[in-house]
């Protein structure tokens, strides 16, 4: 399973093999709903065997609760346990046996066998080697609001709530570098670990990131707010880093996934984030006997961490296809020699497709487009956030720029723990049913493929997550706040205005005055786009970058302490160029 992030500039994980962001949510025939026995501590598994070549690892299912008998039939037919989870009746089992799984379909109290992967399993599985603790960078000395927060107002929602430290979200990826400046704040160590090959690994470092993927992810979420590099969604919040990429391939596996997925629910996560898909099959087919085992496997695991309290938000993937009417894969098994297969819509891409989850999708940089690598689909997507171009923390203490549902998800997990931050007693139901009512609904754009209505629809699901409302908030916070709702067209090659009379505010203008712009207008490299003082002074905000971009977006941040706040302020726009038109839609001032 390969990262679904896209690098800028290139194109690492469209149509890719690994598992990473590549999740995609389908969900035509949801797993039934399972009642999952009492928490357990994980069973205390038998020693299993030295690593041999051609050892293959096995979800072997079972009842609930004592797996004792099921667990001594895997040592006397060939196998050896690796690890077990008795809450939910998974061993993780592993043999050199061709006819393994076979052999233990036939054992009483065995209800599924399956194989977990169609490649051996490492040696490192039984050493595992501790990740790279990377040399830190030198921390930047700015923090500037990026546009992906505007759109889903953070920045207005950070004055109200900036997240509470009892709200713990776990990053399950591959592995978060929790020394680098911006995530040190909020990393949560007691609580972090590495569940690759099935298995925790609570050693000191062994959930670093042994990627890029996880570490970006974990910023989108929480990366603080303290005056350099990046700002996450909800900077207040804690992260756990559950590392269920292997070292190398960085491959999810199902027993890596269900392990994860049980920490999570043991640990307190009231939310977790997984921009992935289950290698080695992007969509696990109940009708074929390995398959089932996995899709039973990590649907349990799934069903017992939300049993727990803990919320899932997955990466719709980016593939750009209709996971509502699925119909081949030719990524599959992405450990392997891939094959073509036809699909059914039984056959889901988990966990992303798994009830109760909330699925994805990504806009572009305007936030009211479909990302063009975004997976869509009609009662599959929930909801959608930012997943172009985002900029976020790297190991090292460095930032990068990437694109994909991968990046769209931690938006709406961030969102998600502010709300769990906002409304403590909140269930993963409740949550998952405020994101979509409070997301902001996006019309389809002139395009066949997207169906169903502005509220919700193929393309968006219920629309883009609103940082803002998820705490509380229903007009921006802090300071006086002045709006223009009246449309001014902005023809070619023209300069027009915009008016706010400003009045009731004492002295001056702050120096982090708050220009909020809406301009719908194509290909917005032609705009020059200007704040004019009641003095006459002018402050730019935009001046013909973007090239061919849809709309301007954002809240910009003015040092306009120089000014005297009273009076008639102007948003001015000046086309400078032919055949784009477009309107002033809305603007707004926060002193």
């Amino acid at each position: 399973m390969r990262l679904s992030a896209l690098a800028l500039g290139t194109t690492l994980a469209l149509g890719t093999a690994a598992g990473l962001a590549q999740a995609a949510p389908l969900d035509n025939e949801p797993l039934a709903a399972r009642s999952v026995a009492p928490a357990a501590a994980p069973a205390a598994a038998a020693a299993p065997a030295a690593w041999a070549a051609g050892t293959r690892a096995y979800l072997v299912i079972t009842t609930p609760g004592d797996t004792t008998a099921v667990r001594n039939a895997v040592a006397a037919n060939g196998g050896s346990v690796f690890s077990s989870f008795d809450a939910i009746g998974v061993i993780v089992a592993h043999s050199t046996s061709a006819s393994f799984a076979a052999t233990m379909r036939g054992v009483a109290g065995v209800q599924k066998v399956g194989a977990t992967r169609t490649s051996d399993v490492p040696a490192d599985a039984y050493n595992p080697a501790l990740p790279a603790n990377p040399t830190q960078a030198a921390a930047p000395t700015t923090e500037p609001v990026r546009s992906d927060m505007t759109q889903i107002k953070a920045d207005q929602a950070w004055a109200v709530n900036q997240g509470s430290a009892t709200v713990k979200v776990g990053i399950l990826d591959t592995g978060v570098d929790d020394q680098h400046q911006d995530l040190a704040p909020n990393f949560n160590a007691a609580d972090s670990v590495s569940c690759a090959y099935g298995k925790p690994d609570t050693r000191v470092g062994a959930w670093r990131d042994v990627d890029q993927h996880g570490t970006h992810v974990a910023g989108t979420v929480a990366a603080a707010k303290n005056g350099k590099g990046a700002i996450g969604v909800a900077p207040g919040v804690k992260i756990s880093s559950v590392r269920i990429a292997e070292p190398g391939t960085t491959l999810f596996f199902a027993e890596n996934t269900i392990c994860g997925l049980v920490w999570a629910g043991d640990h307190g996560f009231k939310v977790t984030n997984n921009s992935y898909y289950t290698d080695p099959w992007q969509f696990n087919c109940p009708n074929d006997l390995d398959q089932a085992a996995i899709l039973e496997g990590v649907g349990r695991a799934q069903a017992y961490a939300e049993g727990k309290g803990s919320l899932q938000v997955a990466a719709a993937g980016n593939s750009n296809v209709d996971l509502a009417n699925k119909t081949t894969d030719t990524s599959s098994p992405n450990d392997s020699t891939p094959v073509t297969r036809t699909l059914t819509n039984d056959c889901l891409d988990i966990p992303a497709e798994l009830p109760g989850v909330v699925t994805v999708a990504a806009n572009g940089t305007s936030g009211t487009s479909k990302a063009s690598f975004s997976n869509y689909g009609k009662d599959v997507i929930e909801v959608s956030a930012p997943g172009e171009s985002v900029y976020s923390t790297a190991p090292g203490g460095k930032y990068a720029t990437l694109s994909g549902t991968s990046m769209a998800s931690p938006h709406v997990a961030g969102v998600a723990a502010l709300l769990a931050s906002a409304n403590p007693a909140y269930t993963p139901a409740d949550i998952r049913a405020k994101l979509g009512e409070q997301a902001t609904d996006l019309a389809c754009p002139a395009d066949a493929r997207c169906t169903g209505t502005t509220a919700k629809n193929s393309f968006f699901g219920e629309g883009r997550v609103d940082a803002l409302k998820a705490v509380g908030g229903s007009t921006p916070p802090a300071g006086a706040y002045f709006e223009n709702l009246t449309d001014v067209a902005i023809p070619d090659n023209t300069t027009v205005e915009s008016a706010i009379t400003v009045s009731g505010v004492t002295g001056n203008a702050p120096a982090t005055l708050k220009v909020g712009v809406d301009i719908k207008h194509t290909y917005i490299g032609d705009l020059k786009v200007d704040l004019v003082a009641p003095d006459g002074s002018v402050y730019s905000l935009h001046n013909r970058t973007g090239s061919g971009t849809d709309n301007i977006l954002q809240t910009y941040t003015v040092n306009a302490s120089s000014e005297v706040a009273n009076g008639v302020w102007k948003l001015r726009v000046s086309d400078n160029a032919t055949a784009d038109t477009g309107k002033i839609d809305a603007w707004n001032l926060t002193f």
